[in-house]
């Protein structure tokens, strides 16, 4: 039988809905977030699924997300362990600014390359500016040499795949059943070792926000056998259900 894993995509944010980038800028959710999030949950509980610990970032739209779905599915006493590896990537100098006016400063050109090519990073911060993380008490423990001032997907890439070996695979391997909460480009990160994709296709892979991902693993390598979304009319349903709790 494959272990399985569960990653959510947290619900839109109110910077989602300004159409903003966002990154590390900490957002609450939008009234439709939380219905996503709440959503979510329903659906793992209508589906039977139990999780023995949950996992998010150090960012409240995600640390909401996994909250309001844990409550939904009568879940909320699941031991939860937060961690900034899992943040979302760092937009660098565009965060909290409106995409379509970043479009007509620099061109739609250049603004697509830093945010689909996989290598290229965004404008960065200088540790003077405001938004720079080590100026954030989260952060307090962190190894400034660690925290980024901007971050290509490349870069998201080699913060989460440590935490993934040191962390969440041998919980997985030990038989351990995890959710995890975070946000496009980190689970973008997860997606690409789970599934071997390109450089290319992981960065036109897109997660849909709210939407439970569920990942059936290999026992001996944990590289993704089949995936499927939650509530999708292919989606097996409780036989699936089955399989992750038996």
């Amino acid at each position: 039988m494959a272990f399985k894993l569960v990653l959510i995509r947290h619900g839109q944010s109110v910077w989602n809905k300004l159409d903003r980038f966002t990154g590390w800028s900490d957002v609450d959710l939008s009234p439709q977030g939380v219905e996503e999030a709440k959503k979510a949950g329903r659906l793992l509980k209508q589906h039977s699924f139990v999780f023995d610990h949950a996992y998010t970032s150090v960012l409240t739209r995600a640390i909401k997300t996994l909250h309001f779905a844990l409550e939904e599915a009568d879940m909320t006493w699941l031991p939860v362990t937060k961690n900034w590896r899992l943040n979302e990537r760092h937009y660098g100098g565009l965060q909290g600014r409106n995409k379509e006016d970043t479009r007509e400063d620099f061109g739609a050109e250049e603004v697509h390359e830093w945010r689909r090519a996989f290598m290229t990073r965004p404008p960065m911060l200088s540790e003077y500016d405001s938004r720079y993380p080590g100026k954030d008490e989260r952060y307090r423990d962190v190894n400034p040499e660690e925290l980024p001032l901007g971050e290509a997907l490349a870069d998201t890439l080699d913060r989460v795949l440590p935490y993934w070996e040191e962390e969440l695979r041998p919980r997985i391997q030990a038989g351990e059943r995890l959710v995890i909460a975070a946000h496009g480009n980190s689970l973008r990160a997860l997606a690409k070792n789970l599934e071997d994709l390109s450089d290319d296709k992981v960065v036109s892979l897109e997660i849909p926000t709210g939407k439970p991902l569920v990942y059936e693993l290999d026992e001996q390598t944990l590289k993704m056998k089949k995936k499927y979304y939650l509530g999708e009319e292919n989606s097996g349903g409780n036989w699936f259900s089955f399989l992750f709790n038996k």
